[in-house]
């Protein structure tokens, strides 16, 4: 039986895994990684599976509809993300046209808003909700052997024209039984498809895997955990994680840093210190990175930094900690600020995110959280207006509290697919805030102190070079243009 798996077209470079998703600044674009999980427990259950990843591949509508034409599958799993989801249906609804094939939406959006989004199309046959590696792989199964779809758990199905849950699917426990991402990009991925993946503040060509699943903490803007993978981080063995790394450095020779997409990797800082002592023991040259909070110590950096954890992805979000308390981080302002000493001492390099926006945010908030991002002064930082998606507690806020000020997910962007804010409150609006991003960015970037740091090290370290020119090529544009072009930065 024939499974089409699609990351959905949309605009140009649009990066639907993003935990943000749109299409960025620096020219970033994730890899489908959820989507790539679940092609390989297809194709390990004997499905043949074609893995279309549009935006990569720069494959338009018309010649996506035209692959699928010629393919003939049975079943299409389709990505989600809010600002793009009625491209999403649309595109599934079409699919469905031309080749009669069942379609199944997946993703955060769709896992959030199930039954909305069963409903927006007569021709969605079914929605996936949260983690969907063994949720497809059973629906593919009921259709291929015509069983019961119903019996299916995770499912939101459409039957005879009436719709049905069927009830949610435990999360996955020993995640050692999944294949592994790489191969699956091995196999469908050539290498120019590869190279378009690209991430700011990574070595490029970057590749993405993951070692776990869910976060124990509660941050109400961060989408994942809420509406995909859970609180609890469950995760792979050292042993069988490790073992994907040594087959990306044999496979991929030309991959140059290897980034782990869990929430939170240093969730348990003896497991990061095992997983570096592995790839020590083994002797393996790579260069790694990954996403982290600002409460590791300066011993657990050390240990990573050695094994070639050459830099953390890290949401500091505010520097006011009345801001920081509200959105539920449970970190402190102070731990910050040691944290980035203490990395600097590690020669691990930070990329900083902050995120505006959120409850209790003024504009002297935003002062402080510009003025923290100055002075501990990342390597790499973006500033983005809070982006609330349905089924997190931001979203469940700010529609609560009557701030949000669009009545379309096709809102949730800008015309140029950039990342927009929906949210105003009585002490900053929206606009207010996509302008402060603006600027901040500016003030950031183009320090002479900054600029001069950036040419040193692209001299120093030539492999840092290349990221550097792309990234900064593309950022320039925006930090001139601004995310409004109709507004001025103030």
């Amino acid at each position: 039986m024939k499974v089409l798996v699609l990351n959905t077209p949309f605009m140009k470079m649009y990066s639907r895994a993003s935990r943000s998703p749109a299409v960025t600044k620096s020219s970033t674009l994730y890899y489908p990684y959820w989507l790539a999980y679940a092609v390989g427990v297809l194709e390990d259950n004997g499905f043949d599976v074609k893995f279309i990843d549009a935006p990569a591949m720069d494959l338009d509508h018309d010649q996506v509809y035209e692959i699928a034409q010629e393919f003939k599958p049975e079943l299409t799993v389709l990505d989600t993300t809010t600002g793009s989801i009625n491209n999403d249906v649309a595109t599934a609804s079409k699919i469905k046209d031309l080749t009669g094939s069942k379609t199944v939406m997946v993703g955060t959006h769709a896992s959030a808003t199930a039954e909305e989004t069963i409903n927006i199309s007569e021709k969605v046959d079914a929605v996936a909700v949260a983690e969907y590696d063994y949720t497809v792989r059973d629906l593919a199964i009921a259709i291929r052997d015509n069983t019961d779809i119903t019996k299916v758990k995770g499912l939101w199905v459409r039957v005879d024209g009436n719709i049905n849950n069927n009830g949610r699917r435990n999360y996955i426990k020993n995640l050692d039984e999944l294949p592994f991402a790489s191969r699956v990009y091995k196999k469908h991925f050539d290498r120019e498809t590869i190279d378009r993946f690209f991430y700011g503040e990574s070595l490029h060509p970057v590749m993405t895997i993951l070692s776990g699943r869910g976060c124990p903490h509660q941050c109400a803007f961060c989408v994942y955990p809420q509406t995909m993978t859970g609180h609890q981080y469950r995760y792979r063995s050292v042993t069988n994680f490790v073992d994907e790394l040594e087959y990306i450095n044999k496979e991929f020779p030309y991959v140059k840093e290897i980034f782990v997409e869990d929430d939170t990797l240093t969730v348990h800082k003896d497991r990061a210190v095992d997983i570096a002592n592995e790839i020590m023991r083994r002797g393996l040259k790579i260069t790694w990175s990954a996403n982290s909070r600002a409460d590791i110590d300066l011993e657990t950096l050390e240990a990573i930094g050695k094994s070639g954890c050459r830099l953390l992805c890290v949401g500091f979000e505010s520097g006011d900690q009345r801001v920081l308390d509200n959105m539920q981080k449970k970190i402190k302002v102070d731990n910050i600020y040691d944290f980035v000493s203490n990395a600097k001492k590690a020669k691990v390099l930070i990329h900083g995110c902050f995120l505006v926006g959120n409850p209790g945010e003024s504009k002297e908030s935003l002062q402080k959280t510009l003025d923290m991002a100055l002075k501990i002064n990342p390597d790499t930082a973006q500033f983005y207006p809070i982006m609330i998606y349905p089924g997190t507690k931001a979203y469940d806020w700010a529609a609560r509290k009557g701030y949000i000020t669009k009545d379309s997910y096709d809102q949730w962007l800008t015309k140029d697919g950039l990342h927009n804010s929906v949210v105003s409150t009585p002490d900053v609006s929206w606009d207010e805030l996509v302008v402060w991003c603006d600027e901040a960015r500016r003030k950031f970037y183009l320090r002479p102190s900054y600029v001069f740091s950036k040419l040193k090290q692209g001299i120093k370290e030539p492999k840092e070079f290349g990221r550097l020119l792309r990234g900064g090529t593309t950022l320039l544009k925006f930090i001139f243009r601004g995310s409004l072009p109709e507004k001025k930065a103030a």
